[in-house]
Formats: C-alpha cells, sequence, structure tokens
C-alpha cells in the first residue's frame, strides 16, 4: 500500500504473521458457523480481547454474558470461548440443561489436563500447584479450576514467598505469557528450592507450557519491527499478549505507537516517514490492521 505525500512515498506493510492464533479463528469460526444457523447465540465472556471484533460478532447476533447471567439461563445454548472454563461451568451447565458449544483451544485442553493430573499427583505428595500467570485472567481461572482454586498463580518474583519450597512443586504457565519471564520465574524457584533442600531430595517440576505459536511470535515480530520507521501495534487494551508484544516492538523499536481503533491515528506520527508496518496480537483481527492501514493512507493526502 502506497501514498504519496509530497515527494515521498509511505509504504505500509501489514505482518504476515500477526493476527489470530489457531485457538482464537477456531473459537470465532465455531461462532460463525452456529450464527448460521441460529439467529442468537450466547458466548460465555468476551469471545476474543478486541472489542472491535467483538462488535462485529455481536452485530451477527452473538451475545456476551458473564458468569452470573450463564447460572440463570436455562435449556440454551452457550459458547465457551477459546480460554477454557473451570470444571464447575460444566456442571452448571449439566444442572441447567445447557447445551455447550465447547470451542477452548486444544492447546489449553491439553494444559488443563495436565494441571489436574499434576493436581492429583500433588494432593498424595503434601505438594503445590503453581501456574506462571495473571491473576483473574480466563485462561488461568480455567487452570486453577482443575485444582479445586488451590493452585499458587504467580506473576513475578514478588509472589514466590507465597510458595513453601521444602515442599513438592509443579510449575505451568498460562499459555500467553512470555517465555523469558517464565524461564526467569524457573531460574528463581530452582535456586530457591536448592537454598532450602539444600540440594538433596528436591522435587520440583517444570513444565514450559507456553503456546509454541505464541512464542514463535516473539522472534518474528523483532525481526519484523526492524524494518519500518514507525511501528503501529494493534490490539485491545484488555489482551494480556498484546500488551507484551507491544513491549517487545516497542524495546527494538521505540517509534512503536499503541493503538486499537483507526480513530486513534495521529498525523504527526507520519511526518517524513516512509515505511510504516503494522502488525498485532494473537487476538487481533487482520481485517483491522488492514482497515488501519487504508486509513494511513489517507492521512494529510
Amino acid at each position: 500500500m502506497r501514498k504519496s505525500v509530497g515527494r515521498e512515498v509511505i509504504e505500509v506493510t501489514v505482518d504476515p504473521h500477526s493476527g489470530f492464533c489457531f485457538g482464537v479463528s477456531r473459537a470465532i469460526d465455531t461462532a460463525e458457523d452456529e450464527l448460521k444457523q441460529n439467529a442468537h447465540l450466547s458466548c460465555l465472556g468476551d469471545i476474543v480481547h478486541n472489542d472491535l471484533e467483538v462488535d462485529r460478532l455481536k452485530d451477527l447476533g452473538l451475545k456476551i454474558i458473564g458468569q452470573e447471567e450463564f447460572g440463570k439461563h436455562k435449556g440454551t445454548r452457550v459458547l465457551i470461548r477459546a480460554h477454557g472454563e473451570p470444571p464447575d461451568t460444566y456442571q452448571t451447565a449439566l444442572q441447567n440443561n445447557i447445551s455447550l458449544i465447547d470451542a477452548t483451544c486444544p492447546i489449553v485442553l491439553r494444559l488443563q489436563k495436565k494441571i489436574l493430573d499434576a493436581y492429583r499427583e500433588m494432593s498424595e505428595k503434601n505438594g503445590q500447584v503453581v501456574i506462571y500467570g495473571k491473576e483473574g485472567h480466563a485462561e488461568v481461572r480455567g487452570l486453577s479450576g482443575q485444582t479445586d482454586g488451590n493452585a499458587i498463580v504467580i506473576q513475578d518474583e514478588n509472589d514466590l514467598d507465597r510458595i513453601d519450597f521444602s515442599r513438592p512443586i509443579r510449575l505451568f504457565s498460562q499459555t500467553t505469557m512470555s517465555t523469558e519471564g517464565f524461564m526467569t520465574i524457573t531460574r528463581r524457584m530452582n535456586e530457591r528450592v536448592i537454598d532450602f533442600c539444600q540440594g538433596e531430595n528436591t522435587d520440583f517440576r517444570w513444565y514450559n507450557t507456553i503456546c509454541r505459536q505464541v512464542s514463535n511470535r516473539s522472534g518474528q515480530l523483532r525481526e519484523f519491527v526492524r524494518n519500518f520507521q514507525v511501528i503501529l501495534f494493534v490490539s485491545g487494551k484488555k489482551s494480556s499478549n498484546g500488551k507484551y508484544l507491544y513491549e517487545l516492538c516497542r524495546n527494538e523499536n521505540p517509534r512503536t505507537y499503541f493503538i486499537s481503533a483507526k480513530e486513534e491515528l495521529r498525523a504527526e506520527w507520519f511526518e517524513g516517514i516512509r515505511q510504516v508496518g503494522i502488525c498485532g496480537a494473537t487476538s487481533t483481527p487482520k481485517w483491522l490492521m488492514e482497515v488501519i492501514g487504508d486509513e494511513v493512507k489517507k492521512i494529510n493526502r
């Protein structure tokens, strides 16, 4: 996409690797297929952390409901989003004759099973299940639910004092967390275990359960943003993955701007600029990045 600015030409490139991850694409495809068959469909929580994509689906008939409203439903059809849900959601559905359309990401489903197995093991050993993730995040609620809410959720090194390092530990990660952050937490926990147990009878095991599609995107984005004078990072403000990837981009290219919609563009960002790159989070629709690219072409026309 090109646009003349005086004698200069702005080149706008949308990152081919940005956009929905497999799990989100699958959930949205499932919702759209259901809405072709039925005029209305409820979804438990935002189907994706992007307001404009949620609004698009609402226009097609999707209704976003919370846990309280879900508990009052009887005999309806409800979509489970890619983040997954704890066991009590399925129990409520069974009690209220709710038909669940389960679009939980297969990677998240496998992680839930691993955590459940680890929790059963730790229950027999007086051990602990630890999840590196964001407290209250939809995926983390589903993961912690596999432990009856007994998992210890940690977000950074300040939370490590909540763990008893003299007891067995199984560490997992929310699928969308930073690989670098997870490895740092793992090293710090291992140091604490060795310190407490003095290297004897340690029972600390960790599992890198970060989605490979998410972790691979970090390297791809670093390479992408180096090629442009200005980067527009497009993401919903509620996206954990978006916040992490934006900081990654900004560290590589200081002229990186976080936006959620075309209305947030500012003409002064592009003064004297010839190359603009547009990228986004795993929850950012490709169509939105393309719309923003088209809008950049119109600036100062």
